[in-house]
């Protein structure tokens, strides 16, 4: 009788533990960007950007097409991972999805002469 009881409590055991462990939780599903893909042209030349402000909404795919008119330059957006060589006469393109709000800084990260420091602008995600 003491035998079967140990088997019993085995048993039950088995499944409470199988149960706990055997709990899966789906990770939440990845969602594709709800807004509109907008394309701008941008210039770059010492030391400006142009356009220098780019709007956008929350969820945009944004496609920026962006030449260099005279040197090599860089541009860079930290908040979305976006880093790009501009090499003169050469058109580049970049994409990246507005997946937050707020204003971010976009610079050249390439020296590209004295005036280096003040290439900048802003892209607003509203």
């Amino acid at each position: 009788m003491k035998k079967i009881l140990c088997i019993i409590l085995l048993l039950m055991l088995a499944l409470v533990v199988s149960g706990c462990t055997g709990q899966r939780t789906t990770p939440p599903a990845t969602t594709a960007p709800t807004g509109e893909i907008k394309e701008f042209e941008i210039t770059a030349k010492q030391f400006s950007f142009e356009p220098n402000v780019i709007t956008v909404n929350k969820g945009d795919r944004v496609k920026l097409k962006i030449t260099s008119v005279d040197v090599t330059h860089g541009f860079s957006i930290n908040e979305f991972g976006v880093t790009q060589n501009l090499e003169p006469g050469k058109t580049a393109t970049v994409e990246f999805v507005a997946d937050k709000s707020g204003t971010f800084p976009f610079y050249c990260s390439v020296v590209c002469g004295s005036g280096h420091s003040g290439m900048k602008g802003q892209l607003v995600v509203k």
